[in-house]
């Protein structure tokens, strides 16, 4: 292998490596670990290797991937896509061979382990008062007499029977609307769509005669890495149906900042990620509908929360101001629409709200993570953490006001750039003990309540292996780390000599830790080096930042409770989270998940109208913090990348977890050496 070879990168794995030129797709991805499935010796034929090649200038890889990165289509795949069709853009991994650098989106259903999307519906109770309700109505026949339309004739019905006036109809109502007057005996059931504090009452749909079925809407969490929808009955407010999927769009960049750059370096790019997402909410909707056995002309109502760059891309407005201060959103302002004009597959009347955005890196997810845990009515102050690829911080009392900021965590809370990290599916690492005295580790995986030294683990694994570290894996992971002596302060590996175990070896320049060793059994080597130390010591780092800035903004050095939110928040062991220093010092029984609180707030929204109201108040009143122009953010930051933390105190945690004091870099380390000594002054 020389370094003129190509380079290949895959998403949303991150794993990367260089192949000679006439390597197949499929040969670079079994060399570097990569989830693709494949089950017919490389002849094309089952079709499970399907992937999709990126095209473009990436700068965050330093690679500009031509249309002839990959071979030229060739006769296998000309058979298969005549006799089963393959999608467009996609390939076959086992006859595209590798010209140029390039990057390849292993999609979902080509993975042999199928992503488990950790939205969850969280039980919450709703006052159910939707936009749309269904009006049972009565017209006069029309006369020689009376020579009035059909249309307002229906006006005057709702008037007298309802009381509802300022009643409209879009022109496709008015193209069937005899039609079901006179089928129903001019007796009909009108959906009606009236948004909170307006006057306006527009037709969405007509049933001749009494219609009594449900009518339903979808509340959707449109996030970076993944997208969640809750299909509800807009009448009872139960959710029917719920699904999720990986976001189309991580293949044009894992992170926010990745998907502004590639829309910067390439013309037309911002409309290939608004065409990708749409695609992936249209497919979505019909994995919900399919799910609940329901037309999807039912659904009449939607609404989505989301970050700045997503709400930009949903309504395709390039995020290009969103990548340069001062972060100028377009709006930030919630939005009335319909649902025709994001090009969704719903009713063809169907409405579309989105919630407002705070900020230009804290958005509408945010808002709807303040409608659901509501800090600005909290008699105590809370910290509300939504954990992700970008975070959403807020902090704030009924008496001290709410303040909110972003923190860009990037993607290893996710498993991505993790030597042995992947996405939550089974056979993923996602719980960690480490034994302090042996330094030998104990784990639990995806798909099994087993851990891996009790009885039956092997049995209970026999589908799924052990494949990998999924995010709220590789947090304990460290966490215990550091706790078993494994890692010290600055977050170094110690040697087997250091450490006293074997599992740890040299690996370059630093030492690796051992997690397990699949080999034996065909199974891959899980290791942690130092490089995923450093990766998470940069994520957490900035979590913990924009945490620690807003407390600075408000005067205060402790916080009385803290939420984590997000779908992965709800993941993350608080002892954990803090011994590595995620999150402030706190009593853990005072941190607590919150769930997909953003997707809680969505479903608020969808089945409350005067919520709507509400938040776009609660908004209007949160002060919003630039983390980017703030100095001391750097500073916290600095201070942060230590596990805990350099400077900070911990006196809870320590109360609860003793760290060694250790440092395995003795020659250079003033940061370790200012950590014995404000442990010495405390104790």
């Amino acid at each position: 292998m020389s370094d003129k070879d190509p380079k290949v990168i895959f998403t949303p794995s991150g794993k990367k490596g260089q192949f000679p030129v006439g390597t197949t797709v499929l040969q670079a991805a079994r060399t570097l670990g990569v989830d693709l499935d494949s089950v017919c010796g490389m002849r094309g034929i089952c079709s499970k290797c399907q992937i999709t090649p990126s095209f473009g200038d990436f700068p965050k890889h330093g690679i500009n991937v031509t249309k002839d990165a990959l071979s030229k289509w060739n006769s296998v795949e000309d058979r298969y896509d005549k006799i089963r069709g393959l999608k467009e853009g996609r390939r076959l991994g086992c006859q595209a061979k590798i010209n140029f650098d390039v990057i390849i989106d292993v999609p979902e259903e080509s993975q042999v382990h199928k992503q488990v999307i950790r939205k969850r519906v969280e039980a919450r109770d709703i006052l159910v008062n939707p936009t749309i309700k269904k009006y049972y109505i009565e017209v006069e026949e029309p006369d020689m007499h009376q020579p009035t339309g059909d249309f307002e004739r229906l006006k005057l019905a709702f008037l007298s029977q309802w009381k509802i006036k300022n009643i409209e109809a879009d022109l496709t109502i008015f193209k069937n609307l005899q039609k079901y007057l006179r089928k129903g005996e001019w007796k009909v059931t009108v959906a009606l769509h009236n948004q909170e504090g307006s006057k306006r009452n527009q037709i969405i749909h007509i049933w001749s005669g009494f219609y009594d079925g449900p009518i339903y809407g979808v509340a959707v969490d449109l996030g970076s890495t993944t997208i969640a929808a809750n299909l509800c009955d807009l009448e009872t407010g139960l959710v029917v149906s719920s699904a999720g999927a990986m976001n189309p769009q991580i293949r044009f960049g894992e992170d926010l900042m990745s998907r502004v750059s590639y829309s910067m370096m390439n013309p037309g790019g911002d409309e290939e990620m608004t065409i990708a997402v749409r695609d992936g909410l249209n497919s979505l909707f019909d994995q919900v509908t399919s799910e609940a056995n329901i037309d999807k002309d039912m659904i009449m109502d939607s609404v989505f929360v989301c970050n700045p760059v997503m709400h930009h891309l949903l309504l395709g407005i390039d995020p290009f101001e969103l990548g340069q201060a001062p972060f100028a959103l377009t709006t930030s302002e919630s939005l009335n629409l319909s649902a025709k004009d994001l090009g969704l597959n719903l009713n063809r009347l169907a409405q579309s709200y989105i919630l407002p955005c705070i900020a230009g890196h804290v958005g509408a997810d945010a808002a709807a993570v303040a409608l659901s845990e509501a800090p600005n009515l909290s008699n105590d102050l809370v910290l509300i953490v939504d954990v992700g690829t970008n975070a959403e911080i807020m902090l704030g009392s009924k008496k001290l006001g709410v303040l909110a900021c972003s923190s860009p965590t990037g993607p290893a809370f996710e498993g991505a750039q993790i030597s042995s990290g992947q996405r939550a599916a089974p056979g993923a690492i996602e719980r960690v003990q480490i034994n302090p005295m042996t330094k030998e580790p104990r784990f639990r995986v995806i798909g099994s309540s087993i851990w891996s030294d009790e009885q039956g683990f092997f049995a209970s694994i026999s589908k799924s292996g052990v494949t990998g570290i999924c995010g709220s894996g590789i947090i304990e992971m460290v966490a215990e780390m550091r706790i078993a002596g494994i890692v010290d302060g600055p977050g170094l590996i110690g040697s087997p000599e250091q450490t006293g175990s074997e599992r740890c070896f040299l690996d370059g320049r630093t030492h690796s830790y051992m997690v397990w060793d699949g080999s034996k059994n065909g199974g891959p080597i899980i290791t942690v080096t130092n490089k995923d130390i450093r990766e998470i010591q940069m994520a957490k780092a900035a979590l913990y930042s924009g945490a620690r800035l807003l407390m600075d903004k408000l005067n205060v050095d402790v916080v009385e409770r803290i939420v984590l939110a997000g779908a992965f928040g709800a993941h993350i062991s608080p002892k954990h989270a803090m011994v590595l220093g995620m999150i402030p010092d706190c009593e853990i029984k005072k941190v607590t998940s919150a769930g997909n609180a953003a997707g809680t707030g969505a479903r608020i929204a969808l089945l409350n109208k005067k919520s709507r109201t509400e938040i776009e108040t609660i908004v209007s009143r949160i002060d919003k913090i630039e983390t980017a122009i703030e100095p001391r953010f750097q500073e916290h930051f600095i201070n942060a990348s230590a596990i805990p933390n350099s400077s900070d105190p911990f006196p809870i945690l320590e109360t609860i977890v003793t760290l060694p004091d250790v440092n395995f870099n003795k020659n250079n380390d003033n940061t370790s050496r200012e950590n014995r000594g404000r442990r010495r002054r405390r104790t």
